[in-house]
């Protein structure tokens, strides 16, 4: 994949058997000629109260997702997620699913 934009899904997984949530978002992946994979995007829908209370405490907690394709059946790809003030999300590849 050189390129995506689309929607695509984050899942916050407390082990290899248990997903506590998976938000929806809206992704631009962009892969340059080295491999760098670079990836931004926002919530796909504003999240509610409940939603943003699990948000903040899983980002303060550990924010390493996976991010999972349309049509994929592969387990994603493992991220760290960085929020910014205006609700723009920054994807980072964690090579080899580095321990957190």
């Amino acid at each position: 994949m050189d390129r995506f934009v689309g929607q695509a899904r984050l899942e916050w997984w407390a082990n290899h058997e248990t997903c506590l949530e998976e938000y929806g978002i809206d992704l631009t992946v962009a892969v340059d000629a080295g491999g760098t994979w670079r990836a931004t995007g926002r919530h796909a829908n504003a999240l509610d109260t409940t939603q943003r209370e699990g948000w903040d405490f899983l980002m303060e907690m550990d924010p390493y997702f996976s991010v999972v394709f349309p049509g994929k059946d592969s387990p994603g790809i493992f991220v760290r997620v960085v929020g910014a003030e205006d609700g723009t999300l920054t994807l980072t590849e964690v090579p080899d699913r580095e321990v957190r």
